[in-house]
């Protein structure tokens, strides 16, 4: 049998894993071939108890900058690395530090709820981070008098304000994936399946979420699937998710909701960065490493154990 490139490079992390007791973590919207030679693949929230979980000397983040900056945050005396360190984030480009300060000056009598997908910076300034896994626990755990800003996406967070009847003060950021399904081809899609069901991110605009059978995080939309009858599934999240959804459900239809170009091929770029090139060569030389400064970090995980003793009653650790 003859092997390609890609059985080599394959067999170099392999090799490099172990020379470097590694551990390789990757989010749903991973390249295949990266979740399939993943140790470990989840949402943000699933991946964030696993970082701070791990023994090994080194974590190899496969995903975009903000989630390798919490591997950091939860885990520091780890090496983290990240296969391309220009892996960044539209909701994290959208909301620089030093405005989002500004902004947030204006309310000084409210909760800070950040969704995780935001730099250590918005992390420092606020109360509580959150998953779209369990953003509507934490928004509960708050009292009712409390007043809420909530950032930077605005359609999780009017999603969230609607679920709970929160009156909160929302940031005006989006998700470029998310928010560019379009209604109209979704109709389209629905009329040619109708006996599918429509799963979508809470990240996607109120006009498609209003036709959703399942609202939930990726992986709440991959149990979801997993455990209903229906056999067909129209999907609005990112289309590499569909992947790890044919694994756990095989027998099952997944169909992407195409965007507004009419394209059935909604891929973050940021993610799609990485390679296993990539994460070959960041293995071989422990490069890009991911480094917060101390002070930072410590101001940065408060909000991160917020959000772990509400949803776990104790922060995960791997001591």
């Amino acid at each position: 049998m003859t092997t390609t490139i890609r059985d080599d490079v394959e067999l170099e992390i392999e090799q490099l894993r172990k020379d470097k007791n590694a551990v390789i973590l990757a989010h749903y919207y991973q390249h295949p071939d990266i979740q399939d030679i993943a140790d470990f693949v989840g949402d943000s929230l699933a991946l964030s108890r696993k970082a701070a979980q791990c023994e090994q000397e080194v974590i190899v983040f496969c995903g975009v900058r903000f989630m390798a900056e919490t591997a950091k945050i939860l885990n520091p005396t780890r090496t983290v690395v990240l296969p391309d360190l220009a892996a960044s984030c539209s909701l994290v480009e959208g909301s620089p530090p030093a405005v989002f300060k500004a902004w947030r000056d204006r309310y000084p009598d409210h909760v800070v709820v950040t969704y995780v997908n935001s730099s250590v910076e918005l992390k420092a300034m606020s109360d509580y981070t959150c998953t779209s896994s369990n953003a509507v626990q934490i928004i509960e755990a708050i009292p009712q008098d409390q007043p809420i800003i909530f950032a930077p996406d605005k359609n999780l967070g009017a999603y969230l304000a609607k679920t709970t009847g929160r009156e909160m003060v929302l940031w005006n950021g989006s998700c470029m994936v998310h928010e560019i399904f379009s209604e109209k081809h979704l109709i389209q899609l629905k009329e040619k399946h109708p006996q599918a069901l429509v799963l979508a991110h809470p990240e996607c605009e109120e006009d498609v979420l209003a036709h959703a059978d399942f609202i939930g995080s990726t992986a709440g939309i991959l149990r979801y699937a997993k455990e209903s009858d229906a056999t067909q599934f129209l999907i609005g999240t990112e289309a590499r998710m569909i992947h790890a959804m044919k694994k756990e459900a095989p027998g099952k239809e997944f169909i992407e909701i195409p965007t507004s170009t009419g394209c059935a091929c909604n891929e973050c770029p940021h993610m799609m960065r990485n390679t296993m090139e990539k994460i070959r060569d960041c293995l071989r030389d422990l490069t890009p490493e991911i480094t917060v400064p101390e002070e930072l970090r410590l101001r940065a995980l408060k909000p991160i154990e917020a959000m772990f003793r509400v949803t776990d009653g104790e922060v995960p650790t791997s001591d």
